[in-house]
């Protein structure tokens, strides 16, 4: 799972899935909140390890492929034989298979989580440390007429004097 991950979101110059610590992300979402998709990594991850040996014969396991062989090993999982002019990239492609879609909505989720949550992703804030989101909470009081008696808020004429 991890080099699945890393691969989706790769390690370079900023730091990835391995660094956020996105597996024990997975893992923990498998046990609690995801339980429903443990069928798709029981079924899927040996597909993985089979596409691997069909693409490449010589490789035994998709963590000892090259990040060549694992990245074209992923690509025929996300494939569709129905892509349309209108997929998106960044949208899940209904038609690749699930197990593809669910690592990857997964890796996303927890490169990009919360690090206070008690979910185990985005160890140390690095998924939001490499998008540039500050981790302090940033606070401005709301200005609606329902929000008139909240405490610091002021209407924008006494804030002009």
């Amino acid at each position: 799972m991890e080099a699945i991950a890393s691969r989706i979101i790769p390690s370079d110059e900023t730091p990835g899935a391995k660094e956020a610590g996105v597996v024990y992300f997975i893992d923990r979402a498998l046990v609690t909140f995801a339980t429903d998709a443990q069928k798709v990594y029981r079924e899927g991850l040996p597909g993985v390890q089979a596409q691997a040996q069909e693409l490449f014969p010589g490789v035994k396991k998709f963590s000892v492929a090259t990040t060549e062989q694992q990245d074209a090993i992923l690509d025929s999982l996300s494939q569709s034989k129905a892509k349309t002019a209108s997929s998106r990239r960044n949208r899940p492609n209904i038609a690749a298979q699930p197990f593809f879609e669910t690592v990857r909505y997964h890796t996303i989720a927890g490169f990009l989580i919360d690090p206070d949550s008690d979910r185990r992703g985005n160890r140390d804030g690095v998924g939001w440390k490499v998008i540039g989101r500050d981790s302090g909470h940033v606070f401005q009081p709301p200005f609606g007429a329902l929000d008139k008696d909240y405490p610091g808020w002021q209407p924008a004429s006494a804030e002009k004097k």
